[in-house]
């Protein structure tokens, strides 16, 4: 357990400082805000180029690590949906909200640095993988379901060309193209592109961690509580169990099986409530879910570890 911890606290206590450091006073929302925006537009994109130049593509694509993790993510998004329905009688377009909070985790700002502290720097090619296509999967599913509710089911092409669209401008995809095209083109970066990429990549997790504590400070657990409980559950829960049996069944290799199963375990990222914010639909119930979802994930990430 001694060994459990020393992998997850770290983390916990960066965002913890970050947390601190606002509700105190020692840094203003608008700094941290430049700190994300940093991190998100800047830094992690870099460490995203570099990862995926360097990534064997042919390992870290296995089909069977992305039928294991994502078919848990739609779980997820059709749980959270009829939860919202059938439950607690919500409208539909609450329900794609709070679906889309459940599928949608923090697999770059949590998963990576905690990945990377239980097994390596070695043992990251499968959650980058998995990196690769989170946003645009997440966004395509939860854009065109929501395009779809609000045109009455007439929306879905609306919905995807919608999603390319903020694809192509998103400082993420583009840091996972510009890799790609590296890794594929077979040539090596120049020294001197390589060098300023890795200094901006190594800043990029633990600047992230403390920027995600002071944004954390921005959201009060408020709404209804049993749509928390419903979205966090769904995300801390179900995701990780499923993949985990889905992993089984689809015999991953163990790397992958560790990397599915923990980045299934990741709390709602953040991107969660700009979703329902943007959309104007279960604000609330995103916002507490990645405050409440961030602070339980100390417990259940650990267990999953040891699950693990």
């Amino acid at each position: 357990m001694l060994a459990v911890l020393s992998v997850v606290a770290p983390v916990f206590v960066l965002i913890g400082a970050g947390y601190v450091a606002v509700w105190r006073g020692f840094f203003t929302a608008p700094q941290v805000d430049g700190l994300m925006a940093f991190t998100q537009r800047f830094a992690i994109p870099c460490l995203l180029l570099l990862a995926m130049a360097r990534l064997d593509l042919a390992a870290g694509f296995d089909w069977r690590l992305l039928v294991a993790y994502y078919s848990g993510s739609l779980l997820c998004f059709a749980a959270g949906v009829a939860g919202m329905r059938l439950w607690l009688r919500r409208g539909a377009e609450d329900a794609v909200a709070v679906g889309f909070a459940a599928m949608f985790a923090n697999t770059v700002l949590l998963g990576l640095p905690i990945a990377e502290r239980a097994y390596g720097e070695d043992a990251l090619a499968p959650i980058f993988a998995i990196v690769a296509l989170h946003a645009a999967f997440c966004y395509l599913v939860g854009v065109s379901a929501m395009e779809a509710v609000r045109a009455g089911g007439a929306g879905l092409s609306g919905g995807v060309r919608a999603v390319a669209r903020s694809m192509s401008r998103n400082p993420l995809m583009i840091g996972v193209a510009l890799g790609l095209a590296v890794n594929l083109s077979g040539l090596p970066l120049p020294y001197v592109l390589e060098q300023p990429l890795q200094l901006a990549a190594t800043a990029a997790l633990p600047a992230a961690l403390f920027g995600l504590g002071g944004v954390l400070v921005q959201y009060r657990p408020e709404g209804d509580w049993r749509g928390i409980a419903l979205c966090v559950g769904i995300a801390l829960l179900l995701h990780p169990a499923w993949t985990f049996a889905m992993g089984r069944l689809l015999q991953l290799p163990e790397d992958a099986f560790r990397a599915a199963v923990l980045t299934a375990a990741m709390a709602p990222g953040v991107n969660s409530y700009l979703f329902a914010a943007m959309h104007g639909r279960a604000v609330r119930i995103s916002a507490s879910s990645v405050l409440i979802g961030t602070a339980a994930s100390v417990v259940t990430v650990s267990g999953w570890l040891l699950v693990l």
